[in-house]
């Protein structure tokens, strides 16, 4: 069977650093100082210093951004938020896709994934992504919608089962998030809280059967019991409404050690040399690194990224794995995790090659 390889990683996040600006005036949503309390100790604790946004931030006191959207008494209906997201969304796609120098193979291209959890429109970012970087009209699109979190996993699954059915297939993955054109005007302390923690980004990849980076073994998808209602995202009439719940950390604890045995195909967590675990939020990486007894070390990557960029939602184990890829010591195997609606666990088995020899590395173009 053909080995499958995620050959290089390029990511992208916009010009503004909200994260701040955010804590600053969020508290002004509260009405009461018990919940004032929370969110200031929570936010303190959170071990976020940077998220990024489309948005500018605002110097008002009573709005989150430069150019208004988000005016407290005032925030935009759903369709001005889609509105934002088809003018935003495919200069950030072009930022990730120039730094993974996609000239260079466009004319191998067969396949382009795309994954979305924060906007949509028609034709889309996809069919954009192919008329300006060229790619031939024969390229199979793929758009993965409304999965969350765990999306990227998902991507990478079908690149491999086309690579798999086809050697010469080369895949191009598109993780592209803007999570920050969904804040709500609420005073309810969990879903503030929610918001304290998502961020904007991008990334794309490559994968191909060219034995380059990290090599794709196996994955496999698990929904932890009793949690369907812990993550939900649907669309409302004032943007997308998530519900992200303070179960989300007990239920991981208890349900993903049962699962363990299965997503690791019978190995132990002490073989794992490499752990990609989502950053959903410093409790969720606790609630992970708990239940699974990893050592500090093994969880830098996921709390780096997490300090540097938040939640990217789909985007943020991509940015993940080019750390990993970047910044490891030692080759060896690896486990990638995320999560998302359901709860459902994702997750990836890989193999690290030598460390920083293909965070750079790409199919030739031939």
């Amino acid at each position: 069977m053909t080995a499958v390889y995620l050959n290089r990683i390029a990511t992208a996040v916009p010009d503004h650093d909200i994260h701040a600006n955010f804590v600053r005036i969020a508290p002004a949503m509260l009405h009461d100082e018990r919940r004032l309390a929370v969110f200031k100790r929570m936010a303190a604790r959170a071990k976020i210093e940077h998220r990024y946004s489309v948005l500018a931030p605002g110097t008002a006191q009573e709005r989150f951004d430069a150019q208004g959207l988000y005016t407290l008494g005032a925030f935009p209906d759903t369709r001005t938020r889609m509105g934002l997201f088809e003018d935003q969304a495919f200069a950030l796609a072009r930022r990730a896709l120039d730094r993974l120098d996609l000239a260079s193979v466009k004319d191998r291209v067969s396949h382009l994934i795309l994954t979305t959890c924060t906007g949509l429109y028609a034709p889309g970012v996809d069919f954009q992504v192919m008329r300006h970087y060229g790619l031939a009209e024969s390229t199979e699109r793929t758009v993965i919608g409304f999965m969350g979190c765990y999306a990227a996993l998902n991507a990478l699954k079908a690149a491999r089962h086309f690579v798999r059915s086809d050697p010469q297939a080369l895949v191009l993955v598109l993780n592209l998030e803007l999570c920050t054109l969904h804040l709500q005007e609420t005073s309810d302390l969990e879903t503030l809280l929610s918001f304290l923690v998502f961020a904007d980004g991008c990334a794309a990849s490559l994968v191909s059967a060219e034995p380059t980076g990290i090599e794709l073994l196996s994955f496999r998808s698990t929904v932890l019991p009793a949690s369907e209602e812990y993550i939900t995202w649907r669309i409302g009439g004032s943007g997308f409404d998530m519900v992200l719940s303070g179960q989300i950390p007990a239920s991981i604890a208890s349900g993903l050690p049962p699962g363990l045995e299965a997503i690791l195909e019978g190995g132990r967590a002490e073989d794992i040399a490499h752990w990609a675990i989502h950053p959903g939020g410093r409790i969720i990486l606790d609630a992970v690194q708990k239940a699974l007894g990893l050592p500090d070390r093994l969880m830098e990557s996921s709390r780096r990224i997490l300090r540097d960029f938040g939640n990217m939602s789909s985007a943020t184990i991509m940015f993940v794995l080019k750390d990993l890829m970047e910044r490891a010591s030692a080759p060896g195997p690896g486990c990638a995790m995320a999560f998302g609606p359901g709860v459902t666990v994702e997750s990836l088995l890989f193999h690290l090659p030598q460390a920083g020899s293909s965070a750079s590395a790409a199919p030739s173009p031939k």
